[in-house]
């Protein structure tokens, strides 16, 4: 790919201007044997935490898989293979130029040495700077959920044993279980080895521990009052993490992250194609999840003051791929047809099998999954959201690159999954970006006569691209203006003056990153070609992403014999859906037209799936029931598909 040529592009006055190098200039090519070296600066928004890396890697390794290859976030979406533009860095010396970089910087970026990492090859050592990465964007950390009858699996016994004699030679294990008289739980190895020296530094005065049917460790002491467990919510983009007291059932700290294995791919099928094309991959991939839920749990428990051994489960709820790369099982068979999954109820693990640091006999709980595109996230929403105890008709829609639907009409349940793609977390969008500071997220035009573009800003700070919110907005409020036609294209000129004179002006054409002109109107700034703009093939993207969602819950509706109004309310649950417009989602056609009222940001429901689980084992019991209950309804066999998609596209 970086041997594509430049067309009208001057190679010669990018030498002029130290771009590239000259014939014999610069510093020698490597000869094709050793290796390279690069030398990598990350950059962070706090300066202080500037990390330095050097890594050693065969030559003609791309830059990008160089950093991802030894841990060093890029960002990117399309998992480094040159159509996401996100990939940015910096390279110190000359370095070629491929028409992709002309497109995505501007020529005093050029000039400073801004490349597209995944099209730089290592032909030479390098220096790299890394601008920060979106480590925390901005996310659900609660959502919609239920109160529960407090019953966790975890439970401690606090006893005070009789100490053996001559006379009574009872075994320090049945004599623990002796005085446990409610349970009848089953010893760790772990215990065996710990319980003759605990019980007698503790004078046999001890406090058993136990998960399911597990006795995990025997503790000196009473410590019954400390009891702690960790709910994940282990997204595709973002995974969030809520440490809670399972004695009160109260949380106590809560963090999220972007989930490390985001260099991959910003999609399931992305990170599945890296496992096929280098079996490699799934090692890594294992490892990323492993260190962001790592990552994660150090910091709700020094928030939260807890002690990490004092952590005796976790409850995992993620969708079927990232369930199976966090468990290090192949996930090939998830990306082709006939789509099919290892198994719809993942076992009982060691957390430390997840690669956390917990106590060292913690169980992990992975929710099951109702298919291969309708996952344990899914089936902890529902759990959340009560789908199968409410007797309304009810829409539950997880919008994302992959979204997943459910329907309930009180009595039955189906549910399906439509491939959104990436527009929602700003993939594919020309100024998009993720819910971080600088994104737009809210947008309102006034399309008269003096009128403008207001505009909402993550952290009130200048505008740097458009968030999912943000794109939904501006596309819903140019066809209300009249802007954008019902087909989804821009107003000409003359049409544009006479609908909307107020905002007429910011129409304009620029060069796409294809070298053809493109329509587009700018949100913010004074240049179309620097500012953020919302260009044609922006809204194309969403016009499939939203046609595709629309068509999922019309064939579900069809499915239970219903139609768009006896839908009586629509959760729109996630990051995403929590910070979506009601309103513009029924303008574009996102949802069913209904009343705003009955529409309900329903936030991060997995997590409080997740949170249940952990607090009642009668709710857990009810998610694996679920799996019972639900109808999934594969789209892909379905004649009628495309055409309703093509139905669906208008605004």
């Amino acid at each position: 790919m970086t041997d594509e040529p430049l067309g009208d592009f001057d190679p010669d006055a990018v030498r002029r201007e130290g771009l590239l190098a000259s014939p014999g200039a610069g510093p020698t090519a490597h000869d094709g044997t050793g290796r390279v070296e690069l030398s990598f600066t990350i950059h962070d928004k706090d300066p202080g935490k500037d990390a330095q890396r050097q890594v050693r890697v065969p030559p003609g390794v791309t830059v990008f898989d160089s950093a991802s290859w030894n841990g060093i976030a890029i960002d990117s979406t399309c998992g480094g293979h040159g159509t996401c533009h996100k990939c940015r860095v910096r390279i110190e010396g000359p370095t070629p130029v491929t028409r992709h970089d002309v497109r995505t910087f501007s020529p005093e970026q050029l000039h400073d040495g801004w490349r597209l990492a995944c099209l730089v090859n290592a032909t030479r050592d390098l220096v790299v700077d890394v601008p920060p990465l979106t480590t925390r964007p901005k996310a659900a950390t609660v959502g919609v959920g239920r109160q529960v009858i407090l019953r966790p699996a975890i439970q401690k016994r606090y006893v005070e044993l009789v100490e053996p004699t001559l006379e009574d030679q009872q075994t320090d294990l049945d004599r623990l279980l002796a005085a446990i008289d409610d349970l009848e739980p089953q010893p760790d190895l772990h215990v065996l080895r710990r319980l003759p020296g605990v019980l007698r530094a503790a004078d046999f005065k001890v406090t058993a521990v136990v998960v399911d049917e597990a006795l995990i460790d025997v503790e000196p002491g009473d410590t019954t009052g400390t009891q702690y467990a960790i709910a994940f919510d282990l997204g595709t983009t973002t995974v969030v993490a809520t440490l809670l007291d399972v004695t009160t059932g109260t949380p106590v700290a809560v963090a999220s992250m972007l989930n490390r294995q985001q260099p991959f791919g910003g999609d399931v099928i992305t990170r599945i194609s890296a496992t096929m094309i280098d079996p490699d991959t799934l090692a890594r991939l294992q490892q990323a999840a492993a260190d962001t839920l790592a990552d994660l749990a150090d910091q709700v428990c020094k928030e939260g003051e807890v002690d990490p051994a004092h952590v005796y489960e976790v409850a995992v709820a993620g969708n079927a791929t990232m369930t199976a790369l966090a468990l290090g099982i192949e996930p090939e068979p998830l990306g082709v047809a006939p789509f099919i999954m290892s198994t719809a109820s993942p076992p009982a693990v060691l957390a430390a099998d997840l690669g956390l640091a917990l106590h060292p006999r913690a169980r992990a709980m992975l929710f099951p999954a109702l298919g291969a595109y309708v996952g344990g996230d899914i089936v902890a929403g529902m759990l959340a959201s009560g789908m199968d105890r409410d007797k309304r008709t009810r829409l539950f829609i997880d919008v994302g690159t992959n979204c997943e639907i459910v329907l309930s009409d009180g009595d039955r349940i189906v549910s399906t999954a439509a491939p959104a793609g990436p527009a929602f977390e700003g993939g594919a969008i020309r100024c998009g970006m993720r819910a971080d500071d600088g994104a737009i997220e809210v947008v309102r035009l006034v399309g008269e006569e003096g009128g403008g573009v207001e505009l909402g800003v993550i952290g009130d700070v200048e505008p740097r691209g458009l968030c999912g919110s943000g794109l939904v907005d501006a596309v819903a409020e140019l066809v209300k203006v009249g802007l954008l036609d019902g087909s989804g294209r821009f107003l000409t000129d003359e049409r544009a003056l006479e609908v909307a004179p107020g905002l007429a002006d910011r129409l304009s054409m620029i060069d796409n990153h294809k070298g053809a002109q493109e329509r587009v109107f700018l949100l913010h700034g004074t240049d179309p070609e620097d500012g953020v703009v919302l260009t044609q093939r922006d809204v194309r993207e969403l016009q499939f992403a939203k046609a595709a969602i629309s068509t999922g819950w019309t064939l579900l509706l069809e499915q239970l014999g219903l139609e768009p109004r006896d839908v009586q309310q629509v959760l729109l649950a996630g990051s995403f859906g929590s910070y979506l417009s009601a309103a513009s989602a029924v303008r574009i056609g996102l949802v069913p037209r209904l009343p705003v009222l009955r529409i309900v940001a329903a936030g991060n429901v997995a997590g409080e799936g997740a949170k249940m689980a952990l607090l009642s084992i009668r709710e857990r019991e009810g998610a694996r029931a679920l799996l019972e209950e639900v109808t999934y309804v594969e789209l892909s066999d379905r004649p009628e598909f495309n055409d309703k998609f093509v139905e669906q596209l208008a605004f």
